[in-house]
């Protein structure tokens, strides 16, 4: 049997609860034997009351505690809350850090098949502009901005250059080298763990390319970088214009880089919904989440969809080490 697959709770005032639940529901007994849950035992369960779910639930000391049967797993993280769903920012911040730090040694030290985190607000990272993968980009100490945010489905994939930063200071974020290795650590991604030498289209910044003019960032760091990845043979092609890539001629690629987040996870969700999963490459683990947010308007309801849950659970069982 692979080694446990790790799953984290994410934030407390979300929909991740509803999610765990209907997941739970629809896994295999061999799958849930391999899952460990990093969550709060009393939240987790006092949640689940409130929203009228039953649920076989044991608290474990570790990774390495077996249990019979197939009870959800917890590895309880202290948290301290009022009601279900109303938590403090300073301690769902804590709690969210404690979790991620813990999964982090986990899988660092090689004792779980990777990490998959539910929904968590950046806000709670303690600090500005980032989001899990570049938290988790920063613990494993990744060097020459190679760690990617690669969104995937069966048909498609898109990757922004930069991530969580204002449109006001995109341009300065952008540069030769990190287009440069973004693109690398993707494209051997798919060559290793999907034995494809994908085909890439890589997007302008600008509306029109900034029709090509000196000075341009077109001009200045991304036909230059394309040159490059050419030279590496690199199957890429671009500068493309984002206007009208996404009305066809995206079917002609595998991954998609854009400059910046909405630039191509804007039309990707428009066109799949959240048919995807968020995959962090470039680190020494596998660490995938849901494509959706805490859905905070959606608590109580009963409307969260399970699918993007599943989808990462089943990636990490099969490319899990």
């Amino acid at each position: 049997m692979k080694k446990k697959i790790l799953l984290l709770s994410g934030d407390p005032i979300s929909i991740n609860s509803e999610i765990i639940y209907k997941t739970w529901k629809k896994l295999k007994n061999p799958i849930k034997k391999k899952i460990y849950l990093v969550s709060n035992f009393n939240l987790l369960n006092a949640q689940f009351k409130k929203l009228k779910y039953s649920l076989k639930m044991v608290k474990v000391k570790n990774i390495n505690e077996n249990i019979k049967g197939n009870h959800l797993k917890i590895i309880d993280v202290h948290l301290k809350f009022d009601r279900p769903f109303n938590v403090s920012q300073i301690n769902r911040s804590k709690f969210v850090l404690n979790s991620l730090d813990l999964a982090h040694q986990l899988a660092g030290n090689g004792e779980v098949s990777g990490i998959i985190n539910c929904a968590i607000d950046k806000k709670l990272l303690g600090q500005k502009k980032i989001g899990v993968t570049e938290y988790l980009a920063s613990k494993c100490k990744v060097k020459n901005h190679s760690e990617v945010m690669l969104i995937k489905n069966k048909r498609l994939s898109v990757v922004p250059i930069t991530t969580h930063v204002d449109v006001r200071h995109i341009s300065r974020k952008i540069s030769s080298i990190k287009i440069i290795n973004k693109t690398k650590t993707a494209e051997r991604w798919f060559k290793k763990y999907l034995n494809k030498k994908p085909k890439i289209g890589m997007l302008g910044l600008n509306p029109h390319n900034a029709e090509l003019r000196k000075g341009s960032e077109e001009n200045k760091f991304i036909i230059p970088a394309i040159k490059k990845l050419k030279d590496l043979n690199i199957n890429i092609k671009g500068p493309l214009v984002a206007d009208t890539l996404f009305i066809n001629d995206y079917k002609n690629f595998d991954i998609i880089i854009g400059m910046f987040h909405d630039q191509v996870l804007g039309p990707f969700k428009a066109i799949f919904k959240f048919n995807a999963i968020n995959i962090t490459l470039g680190l020494k683990y596998l660490r995938v989440s849901p494509d959706h947010g805490t859905a905070t308007k959606l608590i109580y309801k009963k409307k969260a969809k399970e699918e993007s849950l599943l989808e990462c659970i089943k990636f990490i069982n099969k490319f899990g080490k």
